[in-house]
């Protein structure tokens, strides 16, 4: 009986080592197929990244002018069916107004082989000039191309490069300052004196005051850590300040404005957000639809036009906008009639438009 029972309990044990074998086996087998699978997604994954092209976008700082100008440069993209994730994968750097950060950035878009590179401000577009005459560049929120070396000529860029203009319409500026302010005699001018397409407005301005009959005091400043220095040196002398669409000045309104505020000085500038940062006015233009205007000219260059002959585009509209809380609190009123005009008006802290 005992004999029976250690055969019955060693066939049992022999069976269940067998089976745990067999399981041991199944389970490996089954590791293996997963690591398989799991490889197998891994490739089809890295096969979908390869079908889609690469963007970079190399933006010189952060301010509402060029982060609308790069938001509406994705927009046109996705609406002209490059959605990102599905049909191209965008690298979005931003320099933080640094010129070492552009290079290395730079350097990473053409190290990764991008298939078309957005620049965002001028400094973004000359950098990336610099690393690459093979990768198609746009580029937007530039005032004149063929003054900052990118381009042969604006009807034939002869290079590859090429994008839309910020070109702001400074004598209509001018003008809105005279209208809001008719007894004004001298006007200061403030700007980058590193930045060439600053200098190019800045010396609009100048003809445009000198065409007025206004005298005019230059302010000029290499980084933000000198603008309030500057600003309160100048801002004693003059009945006005024009700023025209210069990055180091528009990444720092509210400190602009919090000097100005105090001397009750208007300040007329070259583009919506600036106002909308504290600035009194402007006649600008709408950077979200500069940005979509670039984002279909990079539809066409990835569906294979040559870049190199495709026109530098520019806006074809203006507006008018006037913050209403800046003129209160400098005590200045601005005519109804420019008001009745304005495509956006900031009052009480809030942003209307005219379709409202």
């Amino acid at each position: 009986m005992k004999k029976s029972i250690f055969r019955t309990i060693c066939s049992f044990t022999m069976v269940a080592a067998m089976a745990l074998t067999a399981a041991g086996c199944s389970s490996q087998t089954t590791t293996e197929d997963g690591q398989q699978e799991s490889q197998t997604t891994e490739e089809s994954q890295t096969t979908a990244e390869a079908d889609q092209f690469q963007i970079g976008i190399l933006q010189l700082t952060e301010h509402e002018a060029l982060d609308k100008a790069r938001n509406g440069f994705i927009d046109a993209l996705a609406e002209g069916g490059y959605v990102e994730g599905e049909k191209i994968t965008i690298d979005f750097q931003n320099a933080q107004g640094d010129q070492s950060n552009l290079k290395t950035m730079s350097q990473k878009f053409v190290n990764d082989g991008d298939d078309l590179v957005l620049a965002i401000a001028t400094p973004a577009a000359q950098s990336m000039a610099a690393e690459t005459q093979e990768i198609p560049i746009l580029a937007t929120a530039i005032t004149d191309y063929p003054e900052a070396g990118l381009v042969e000529s604006n009807e034939a860029p002869g290079v590859n490069l090429s994008g839309t203009s910020d070109k702001t319409p400074v004598t209509e500026q001018m003008d809105l300052l005279k209208q809001i302010l008719p007894d004004v005699q001298t006007v200061g001018i403030l700007y980058n004196s590193s930045e060439a397409n600053s200098e190019i407005q800045a010396q609009e301005a100048i003809a445009a005051c000198e065409a007025l009959g206004l005298g005019y005091k230059e302010g000029t400043v290499t980084n933000v850590n000198d603008i309030q220095q500057v600003v309160q040196s100048i801002a004693s002398e003059v009945d006005a300040l024009y700023i025209p669409t210069d990055n180091t000045f528009a990444s720092a309104m509210p400190l602009v404005a919090s000097i100005t505020d105090v001397e009750k000085v208007p300040v007329i500038c070259g583009e919506n957000g600036m106002v909308k940062g504290g600035g009194l006015a402007t006649v600008g233009i709408d950077y979200y639809k500069l940005g979509q205007q670039t984002g279909k000219m990079a539809i066409r260059v990835l569906e294979g036009e040559d870049i190199s002959a495709m026109p530098i585009e520019f806006p074809d509209t203006t507006e008018v906008c006037v913050n209403l809380d800046t003129a209160a609190k400098i005590g200045v009123t601005i005519p109804q009639e420019i008001i009745d005009s304005a495509a956006i008006i900031i009052e009480n802290g809030a942003e209307t438009t005219a379709a409202q």
